[in-house]
């Protein structure tokens, strides 16, 4: 007879809001949380067709899932429409158990003597802005328990400057800031920073192959463990975040030993 399943069954029964979940590390999170068998996934995005599109692939992949998926289109780019955004959209999702912020653009990489005030703006608007206000709002649809939890996402430039990157990095930096003073605010709710450094995903998928293929080979000879990140792999660190009760106003970075090199 099978014993109780105590530690791979932690996230089982959970509701759970991925903001930016519709492709890459966010989708990637998505499904290892069906398979997690939480009750109730939430997917938000500004895509309406990336939403559909990501419900088919999902329940394709996990059809014997009990999972309930639900979608809500949130724009988070707009400055003007940007509070009211957050605030409509968790005015909809109901108490939920983790929120998880994986949402990112394209960065806007031009030499730092070019760039202007609306442009420095603009940057931040999802990056930074953006997982602001969704744990000012978003954290009363917690319930007050250290089993609660909110995710954000930055990126290796944070800890490592990337040449042309000093607008972007800025405010992946301030994440760390963020992170640690909302772990302060909230509690007992956690709150921690996952930092990825290159990871494969259809982001690089804009390239060429040639490209593409130079891109990746470049961010490999840039770790220690001769690959590039995939998705399974980072996708265990959102996981840990979530099921380890008792971590809080921490960093944890999956790289591939960039800071190293």
């Amino acid at each position: 007879m099978q014993g109780e399943l105590k530690w791979v069954n932690k996230l089982s029964g959970t509701r759970l809001l991925i903001i930016g979940g519709t492709s890459g590390i966010g989708f990637g999170v998505a499904e290892a949380s069906v398979e997690h068998g939480v009750s109730s996934l939430i997917l938000s995005s500004s895509s309406k067709n990336r939403l559909k599109e990501a419900i088919h692939k999902i329940k394709k992949s996990y059809p014997d899932s009990t999972t309930d998926i639900t979608t809500y289109q949130c724009d988070l780019s707009n400055e003007s429409k940007l509070s009211q955004n957050v605030q409509d959209l968790f005015s909809k999702v109901g108490i939920i158990d983790h929120i998880v912020f994986t949402a990112g653009d394209a960065p806007t990489l031009k030499p730092f003597a070019e760039v202007d005030f609306e442009s420095i703006q603009q940057t931040g608007m999802v990056r930074f802005f953006a997982p602001l206000l969704v744990a000012r709002y978003g954290y009363k649809n917690l319930s007050p328990s250290p089993k609660s939890s909110i995710i954000l996402t930055s990126g290796v430039s944070s800890e490592k400057p990337i040449p042309g990157w000093t607008v972007t990095s800025s405010y992946l930096s301030g994440l760390h800031g963020m992170m640690r003073g909302l772990a302060f605010d909230l509690k007992p709710i956690r709150v921690n920073l996952v930092v990825p450094g290159g990871v494969d995903t259809e982001m690089w998928n804009i390239l060429d192959p040639q490209s593409r293929a130079t891109v990746i080979e470049e961010l490999e000879r840039q770790t220690t463990t001769g690959q590039i990140g995939t998705v399974e792999s980072v996708v265990e660190a959102y996981l840990y975040c979530m099921k380890d009760y008792n971590l809080t106003g921490s960093t944890i970075s999956t790289n591939g030993g960039r800071l190293l090199i």
